[in-house]
Order: structure tokens, then C-alpha cells, then sequence
């Protein structure tokens, strides 16, 4: 029996180090070509994988073309308002849905469970009609405007709302604390982790939103980074090494992010059952 265990073990750590291998080779595919030449990067040669001569050629180029600094600003600021919207509506419609009684519960949550099922594209159309009614495309707040309310931070903040135990609302209730009270110095402080997820997730889909930046923002001067590396491909053709150089800069953020809060992204997928 402990023999079959000891295989079935490596058996289990071989498929999970093909999987993180295969996972791995985008990421090392991308920084290897950011160092090649054009005409290494787009030679039919599978078999050469490392650069003949180590160029940063198109790190200099890139760095040149773009306003990094600006990017940068740009994406954070959309970053920061997003995390601060869905932050707070999703902790209070969370807390609504999972510990408070009402008519129609159930059928409102059914409707942010339908949101979360049906393709985000069908908002777009929607939304830009909204915004260009108000005149308030090519700025921030178009940026922003997607990530007011979030059907997945709600379902996220629900859940973690349910997982506390009744006894604090009743002792909450008994030293003559109203809902408001229960909720903002009871409840909410004990799902800190939760909304610590919920901002990194959002940090993550909204650094790597693409579609509707393309559309909101043709400003040039309030463009994210993900727009600024869709418009590098050319129609025809392309520079690889420039455009994998531009992709390895605009993901040092997300890794360093990753870096410092692996534990709250482990916690947040395992507590909403929820996937990249």
C-alpha cells in the first residue's frame, strides 16, 4: 500500500508539473522573443528558442515610441476608482443579500446570478450610449464606468457574509446597534480578507480589460496600458520583438501584485469557487 501511495504521489506532482510547465511557456515564449530580432522572432524554426545574440533593442525602442509613465497613470487611476465602487456596493448588496430578510431576495439575487452568465459584451452597446448621452467618453470615468457595480464581487461578499455566525448580529442587536451599525462596525470589519480579494480580482480584470477601453477611449492622452499594446499590432504586419517588449513591461505590475498578495488571491478563489 505504501508503495502504490508513493506512485500515485509522483504520478500526481508529474501532471501538476506538466501543467505548470505548459502554463509556463507563454510567459517564457514572450520574454525570450522580447530579446530576439525581427527576423528571429518570425523565422518558421521551431527548434530555435534562444536569441543568437541577447538584444534590448526593443526595450530601448518601446520605451521611446510610449509614454509608459502615462499608461501607467492611466490603468491606476481606472484601477483604483474600479476597486473603490465595487468594493463598497459589493459589500453592501452582499451583506443585503446574505444576512437581511426582504420580499424579492431571491429573485434579485437570481438577476445578478444572470449577470454573471451572459457575455459582458452585451453591456457594451448599453453602456456607450449612456456615456456618449452624457458626454463623458475619452475620459476616467468611461474607464471607470463598467466597474460601478460587480455582479461577482456581490455573489464573492454574499458568501462571505454567510459564513459568519448569527450570534454577533443578535449581540450586536441586544447592545442596541440598527442595521447600518451591525453592518458597518459588526460585520464588514470581519470580511476584510474577503474585500481584499474582491480588490485584487478587480485590480486583475480590469488591468487586462481590453474591448471596452478600445471602444470608450480613443484619446491618446487616456488610454490604458492594454489598449496602448492592442494598437501595436499592425494590420499586415507587426514588430514581435517590440510588442513582446512592451507585454513583458505592462506585466511586472500584476506580478509584483501577485507577489505580495498570493494568500488573499488563494482565499478568494477558494472561498467564491470562482476562476481566472
Amino acid at each position: 500500500m505504501k508503495k502504490r501511495d508513493n506512485i500515485l504521489k509522483v504520478l500526481k506532482y508529474l501532471v501538476l508539473s506538466i501543467g505548470a510547465f505548459a502554463m509556463l511557456v507563454p510567459f517564457a515564449w514572450m520574454i525570450l522573443t522580447a530579446f530576439k530580432t525581427t527576423t528571429e522572432a518570425t523565422q518558421m524554426n521551431p527548434f530555435v528558442i534562444f536569441p543568437k545574440k541577447w538584444k534590448v533593442d526593443a526595450f530601448v525602442s518601446v520605451t521611446q515610441a510610449m509614454d509608459f509613465t502615462k499608461l501607467y497613470l492611466n490603468t491606476l487611476l481606472m484601477i483604483f476608482w474600479r476597486i473603490v465602487c465595487a468594493v463598497v456596493t459589493a459589500c453592501m448588496a452582499g451583506y443585503a443579500f446574505g444576512r437581511l430578510h426582504f420580499r424579492g431576495r431571491n429573485i434579485c439575487f437570481a438577476l445578478v446570478l444572470f449577470q454573471m452568465m451572459v457575455p459582458s459584451q452585451i453591456f457594451i452597446i448599453p453602456q456607450y450610449l449612456m456615456l456618449s448621452k452624457v458626454g463623458l467618453l475619452n475620459t476616467t470615468f468611461s474607464l471607470v464606468f463598467p466597474g460601478l457595480v460587480t455582479a461577482f464581487g456581490t455573489f464573492l461578499m454574499r458568501q462571505a457574509f454567510m459564513g459568519l455566525p448569527k450570534d454577533l448580529e443578535e449581540a450586536a442587536r441586544l447592545d442596541g446597534c440598527n442595521i447600518g451599525q451591525t453592518f458597518l462596525y459588526v460585520m464588514a470589519p470581519l470580511t476584510k480578507s474577503s474585500m481584499v480579494a474582491l480588490g485584487i480580482f478587480t485590480a486583475l480584470f480590469g488591468y487586462k480589460e481590453l474591448l471596452w477601453p478600445l471602444i470608450a477611449n480613443t484619446d491618446e492622452n487616456t488610454i490604458p496600458l492594454a489598449a496602448a499594446l492592442a494598437k501595436m499590432q499592425g494590420q499586415f504586419s507587426s514588430n514581435y520583438p517590440e510588442l513582446m517588449a512592451a507585454s513583458v513591461i505592462a506585466c511586472i505590475p500584476m506580478i509584483v501584485l501577485y507577489l505580495c498578495f498570493q494568500r488573499q488571491f488563494i482565499e478568494g478563489i477558494a472561498t467564491s469557487g470562482g476562476k481566472l
